[in-house]
């Protein structure tokens, strides 16, 4: 009856914040970054990416060398049946290794698809990732 005593006399709040900062401290500090990178809608976007895309991949290998790319790819329009050699692009997602917010805001602002008008910047999202598979 000790245990039930204890918790009469603690505040719920008490044990809540209690339970919570002990939980909150064993977080991994995060340093993955997800990236949702829409294309562009206006016209001719599609040449653009495919005429910019040697650039993008040439970097891309770079930063799957040195572990700052874990993942990334195409997005394609769930609506659009696909046709033999024709892509539904509608922008790309990536998984991020940085330091900080900021730094893998810089990876993705340095990259041909940005920087050549493929990706749209107003619709650009880059939010801290933790993935539940890491160990």
């Amino acid at each position: 009856m000790i245990g039930t005593t204890i918790l009469r006399r603690t505040p719920r709040s008490l044990f809540l914040n209690a339970t919570h900062r002990s939980v909150s401290s064993t977080v991994p500090r995060a340093r993955r970054f997800l990236v949702f990178a829409p294309d562009k809608t206006e016209e001719g976007i599609l040449a653009r990416r495919f005429q910019v895309r040697p650039q993008h991949l040439e970097r891309i290998h770079v930063f799957l060398k040195n572990g700052t790319l874990k993942d990334g790819g195409l997005m394609v329009d769930p609506e659009v049946e696909p046709e033999p050699g024709k892509l539904a692009a509608i922008g790309s997602c990536l998984i991020l290794e940085a330091e900080t917010l900021a730094d893998a805001k810089k990876l993705v602002e340095s990259d041909i698809y940005y920087t050549s008008g493929v990706w749209d910047p107003e619709k650009l999202v880059i939010v801290p990732f933790i993935p539940a598979t890491l160990p």
